[in-house]
């Protein structure tokens, strides 16, 4: 009996499986006489019953086969649908209650419930369920097909609603904010965006050396750094430099991004070897780029004026950042938070902008721009034409003196480590 009938099984899924159902229904019944219990019978008639719109028989069919496979996760996910078709708020959810308790991670349940959710007017539960979904959800290039559309749903579920707090949590802020200083005023912004579920907490992400205990700030105050008004003083002399190495010397610029054959590009593909990023050094990695300071001799005066920080093997770096037309620099994180960088802009055209972190900034000419570049940042040039600044590297200036010593010891000492072991 049992041989008979798991061969009718496979006679009913192939039947199935090549859209012929009734067919395929009328073996489920056979199967089904010969044995009143058989859980998978009990399932496949239960969809036969909800395709052809039987609500009622749909749902007694699955309930008896959940009795039998209190666990299915297909079984319950499908009563689910036929409780819903039905009208069954109640025994709809606890369905998707019952496929949450066998496996809380499980795709189909988390949608189903947050569209119940959204549903019965609780959106703020709905947006926080489709959250959840989109966390366990694979990258959306290996979205399930049967699940795209939903998640699509969710995702822009999600993100109205988090736009929609985060603006009702602004006008509660409300004059509040504009009591604080501009720089106090930012965080709690950024703070809103976080709690509206809107943005994540941009944190420093390290590439090298960590100074732990620094706050991860997007944008430092000008006014810690007073030196460079001498620096900013020099803006026209240092930008008619810059104009006469592009005219003269222009492939002296190089491609910034210059991955080897073998090495994961990730994010940098399109700009890997590409002049859409391109840079003239003038120091590289603590190093001087001779030929390019004594083509640039005001600049380099300029440069040797201010405090840089000096890492071994990392610092100082100073070049001109050349950035196309229509070119955009992806997110990413620096190599170390014992300095911070600077952008002098001396080109800059309009649909020009700049992230770092939450906040976002637009270069103003012979205005210095200084940020932790270990919290993510980006750069766009929306414009036709070629934007460029001067990039250099200071010290964090909640670093005392002495911390910058043990941050340059630090440096050494794994700079010789690294080259005895090379022996």
């Amino acid at each position: 009996m049992a041989a008979q009938i798991d061969q009718l099984v496979e006679e009913a899924s192939r039947l199935a499986s090549s859209g012929r159902w009734d067919e395929a229904e009328r073996v489920w019944l056979e199967i089904r006489r010969r044995d009143p219990q058989h859980p998978r019978a009990l399932f496949s008639l239960g969809v036969h019953a909800l395709k052809r719109g039987d609500g009622v028989a749909a749902h007694d069919l699955l309930t008896a086969a959940r009795t039998l496979v209190p666990r299915d996760l297909l079984v319950l996910m499908t009563l689910c649908a036929a409780c819903q078709y039905l009208g069954n708020a109640e025994g709809e959810r606890e369905a998707i209650e019952a496929a949450l308790a066998v496996d809380a991670y499980f795709l189909p349940a988390l949608l189903a419930k947050g569209s119940w959710l959204e549903r019965f007017g609780q959106r703020a539960s709905a947006a926080a369920m489709f959250a959840n979904a989109l966390k366990v959800a694979p990258a959306e290039a290996q979205w399930p097909e049967q699940l795209r559309t939903q998640l699509t749903h969710a995702r822009e579920f999600a993100a109205t609603h988090a736009e929609d707090l985060h603006a009702s949590l602004v006008r509660s802020l409300g004059e509040r904010l504009d009591a604080l200083p501009a720089s106090l005023a930012a965080r709690w912004r950024e703070a809103a965006s976080i709690l509206a579920g809107k943005t994540k907490p941009y944190h420093a992400v390290v590439n090298q050396l960590c100074v732990p205990r620094l706050p991860a700030i997007p944008f430092f105050e000008r006014e810690l750094f007073p030196f460079l008004a001498e620096l900013e003083a020099q803006t026209d002399v240092i930008r008619a430099e810059l104009e006469a190495a592009l005219a003269a010397n222009r492939d002296e610029f190089v491609p910034y991004i210059q991955y080897a054959p073998g090495q994961p590009v990730n994010q940098w593909a399109e700009l890997n070897h590409s002049l859409r990023w391109s840079t003239l050094h003038l120091w590289r990695s603590g190093k001087p780029a001779d030929e390019n300071l004594a083509r640039c001799p005001e600049t380099a005066r300029a440069l040797a004026a201010i405090p840089l920080a000096d890492i071994d093997g990392l610092c100082p770096n100073a070049m001109f950042s050349a950035l196309a037309p229509k070119a955009h620099i992806p997110p990413h994180n620096g190599e170390t938070n014992a300095r911070v960088v600077a952008h002098l802009p001396l080109i800059v055209p309009e649909k020009c902008s700049y992230r770092v972190g939450f906040d976002w900034r637009r270069w103003q000419v012979g205005q210095t721009l200084i940020f932790d570049d270990t919290i993510e940042h980006e750069a766009f040039n929306d414009s036709d034409e070629l934007r460029v600044v001067l990039i250099f590297d200071l010290w964090n200036p909640l670093l005392t003196p002495a911390e910058r010593e043990v941050v340059k010891a630090l440096a050494a000492a794994t700079r010789a480590f690294g080259q005895v072991e090379a022996r």
